[in-house]
């Protein structure tokens, strides 16, 4: 008995250790978005940089706890991780307003505050501006492929269950390697769907992974997701997300 507690003592110590010794930093930033004032959350690795670095994408609930909670983990993974909002404040508590709420975001809008996003991580002195990656989740998903479509120097772009481009033109520009995550019980972006855009880009040759999840279906990453939270499922998505990024960010 006396040795279990030894051992839950140990523990203890190497658990907070492990969540403290990369806290990170996390402040409000404002940059600019053609002619408007946008602000995100910006963590930040403890030591000295530069590092390399991380836009998130907010789900369609918008810039909420538990995406800014992502941004946090990824910070002390070693990255600058900047949480965009592109709900400007707006954050729903209901489906209902975030569909509303989601569209009423004018595409053009979005793309823009997404250039914003990656050209603020650029001008940062503590960045390698080229090691910039991008992740989101649902609707910010789909926006992270936004960004490899239109930013050819991004270097690593996770897709979690997000929209997929099929345009061959456009998936030809792609410079990024490209890590997709998805539920093959997602109604929204069948599972065929998803083997289709891996066959094109191999075609393309770009670098990309997938991983389809048998039993899951839309958001099962996301612990709110009460009926739909797969808690293995999510874990073994963010030990890939990790490793992704290590490999692609940090060489």
């Amino acid at each position: 008995m006396r040795k279990f507690a030894a051992f839950l003592v140990s523990l203890f110590f190497v658990l907070h250790l492990s969540s403290t010794c990369f806290a990170a930093d996390s402040k409000t930033v404002s940059y600019k978005s053609g002619d408007e004032t946008v602000q995100g959350m910006l963590y930040t690795p403890s030591g000295k940089g530069p590092f390399p670095a991380i836009i998130v994408i907010h789900e369609w609930w918008g810039l909420n706890d538990w995406v800014k909670e992502q941004a946090g983990k990824l910070s002390d993974q070693g990255y600058v991780a900047l949480a965009i909002d592109l709900y400007r404040g707006k954050v729903a508590t209901t489906p209902d307003q975030a569909h509303e709420i989601m569209r009423g975001v004018p595409e053009d809008r979005a793309k823009r505050d997404l250039g914003a996003a990656f050209d603020f991580l650029q001008s940062q002195p503590n960045i390698k501006k080229d090691r910039i990656g991008a992740i989101g989740w649902c609707m910010g998903g789909g926006y992270s492929l936004d960004v490899a479509l239109q930013e050819p120097t991004l270097a690593a772009d996770v897709i979690n269950y997000g929209h997929l481009a099929t345009d061959t033109q456009a998936l030809a520009k792609i410079n990024s390697a490209i890590l997709g995550l998805f539920g093959a019980q997602d109604q929204g972006i069948p599972a065929d769907d998803v083997r289709k855009f891996e066959t094109t880009m191999k075609q393309l040759g770009k670098k990309i992974e997938i991983k389809i999840y048998d039993d899951a279906g839309h958001a099962f990453e996301n612990p709110n997701n009460k009926t739909g939270y797969r808690a293995a499922d999510a874990a073994d998505a963010w030990q890939r997300t990790v490793a992704f990024f290590a490999a692609n960010l940090k060489k």
